[in-house]
């Protein structure tokens, strides 16, 4: 499964990424530059955290313009994997890849933590290495992590699933105790209806070299690998 992390001015997890999928998982990755076009090669495209374009408007506001992004989309059509991790959940939803919007913590303060997390689903190609209702603890850096949604498409992604992870307390309660930020519904990452594209504030490349100290990331990206192998075979 080939890589591709797109470099945003502005990003500063792309090489985060990049460690994982080449560094410990040894995948080809290659890193594009905003500009780029040309993804052909290319079949999981990552929107790294960072503060694209110093996040000027709003997060992710002029990142959804970029020719890398309207590649993206197109990517995204054709049924091919797209993740967006923090910043990169930003851009998801300014580009319309995803439904709702990030807004200011409801705390109005920048957070950088570790938040405990539900898997609502075990079944999907991105959570393949968890289970259902595993409790994981991923790395939080946002100042505008706030998942915010009408009350209809609140309803809509609750019925078809596409919440795959859910802030929640270290028992696995979902609360407010166990809400950082203000999301609503407690969500934390969402898939498009089709879900091959996942969008999730918490950083699972800070989660996945064991000399960091935890892993719990690095099964986001194992369960790709055996989700792919299985498809061929």
């Amino acid at each position: 499964m080939k890589f591709g992390v797109i470099v945003f001015p502005g990003s500063n997890c792309d090489r985060d990424v990049v460690w994982v999928t080449q560094g410990l998982l040894h995948q080809p990755t290659r890193m594009i530059w905003h500009e780029d076009t040309d993804i052909s090669d290319i079949d999981i495209i990552v929107i790294p955290g960072g503060f694209s374009y110093g996040d000027y408007l709003r997060c992710g506001a002029i990142a959804r313009f970029s020719p890398a992004m309207r590649a993206t989309a197109e990517h995204a059509k054709r049924g091919k994997l797209v993740l967006g991790i923090c910043n990169g959940f930003q851009v998801l939803t300014e580009a319309g890849l995803l439904p709702g919007a990030l807004v200011r913590n409801a705390g109005l303060n920048f957070i950088c933590d570790r938040a405990s997390l539900k898997v609502e689903r075990g079944n999907t190609r991105w959570t393949a290495a968890y289970t259902t209702g595993e409790i994981i603890d991923l790395p939080i850096a946002h100042g505008e992590g706030n998942y915010y949604a009408d009350a209809d498409t609140l309803a809509e992604l609750e019925e078809h699933k596409q919440v795959l992870f859910r802030y929640c307390t270290p028992a696995g309660k979902i609360s407010d105790s166990g809400n950082p930020n203000g999301s609503l519904n407690n969500i934390a990452g969402i898939c498009n209806r089709q879900g091959n594209v996942l969008g999730m504030m918490p950083h699972p490349e800070r989660a996945s070299d064991p000399m960091l100290g935890e892993t719990d990331g690095v099964k986001l990206f194992q369960g790709l690998l055996m989700a792919s192998v299985a498809a061929v075979l």
